[in-house]
């Protein structure tokens, strides 16, 4: 049995879909007892989490669902787990997929990742490692996504990451390296909630020594160019933090 010790959990901007929306989490397991208590660690994690418990129900979820990553056994009642990857892959090529299985030679653990799946936990396993490794698939599956889109759009705002142009409803806005990193945080999670330390942490990558001051010195500079004239986009949630919407 799973060990159900896990620890409290924060939503931290990279693991949560670009909408701000709970990440999307697809568990399969033919174990009632393991599928629900994997279901209650990752809902303590603020994920949205649908249950399969056969291979053919995995694969119908996965088409109503789209999940943002899979935590797939090895052995289902119907289909195996690498069979159900395989078509799986048909309808959500990229998704990131986590084995369950309880073999642990070698030569089963290479089948699993080369039949597609991303990583793998043998049983018994404890939720925490399990919470942890989802966590690391879900960011690397995110780093892959932004480095393949260079342009980042949220209303009629549009911030190139190559050549570092932004405009907003086609006028261009001439920004510092500072405010354009601000501002690619700010559109890299729209209509979400950033505080000030998250800012400070992804932007400067070092707090300054609790000084954010720093941050709002910096919204405001980007108020004055991104927002002056327009209808805003960039909004103070008192005691919350900051929050870049399309202008509505």
């Amino acid at each position: 049995m799973p060990d159900t010790s896990t620890q409290t959990a924060t939503q931290e901007p990279d693991l949560v879909r670009a909408d701000g929306s709970p990440l999307r989490v697809l568990v399969v397991d033919d174990e009632a007892n393991i599928a629900e208590l994997l279901k209650m660690a990752l809902r303590y994690e603020g994920w949205m989490v649908t249950v399969a418990h056969t291979g053919n129900e995995a694969l119908t979820k996965v088409r109503e669902v789209q999940p943002d990553v899979v935590v797939l056994d090895w052995m289902l009642p119907d289909l195996p787990g690498p069979d159900v990857l395989k078509r799986m892959r048909a309808e959500a090529e990229d998704v990131p997929v986590l084995f369950l299985t309880a073999r642990d030679a070698v030569e089963d653990r290479i089948a699993g990742l080369t039949v597609g799946g991303d990583d793998y936990v043998t049983k018994p396993f404890s939720l925490e490692e399990v919470v942890a490794r989802l966590r690391a698939l879900v960011r690397r599956a995110g780093a892959r996504r932004s480095d393949a889109r260079s342009v980042l759009t949220v209303g009629d705002l549009v911030l190139d990451e190559d050549s570092r142009e932004v405009t907003r409803d086609g006028t261009e806005i001439r920004l510092t390296a500072t405010e354009f990193e601000l501002l690619r945080f700010l559109m890299r999670n729209p209509r979400r909630v950033l505080s000030k330390a998250q800012i400070l942490d992804r932007v400067w990558n070092y707090d300054f020594g609790g000084q954010v001051n720093v941050v709002e010195l910096y919204i405001s500079y980007l108020r004055k160019k991104v927002d002056a004239g327009r209808r805003p986009m960039i909004h103070t949630m008192r005691g919350a933090g900051y929050v870049l919407r399309p202008a509505g």
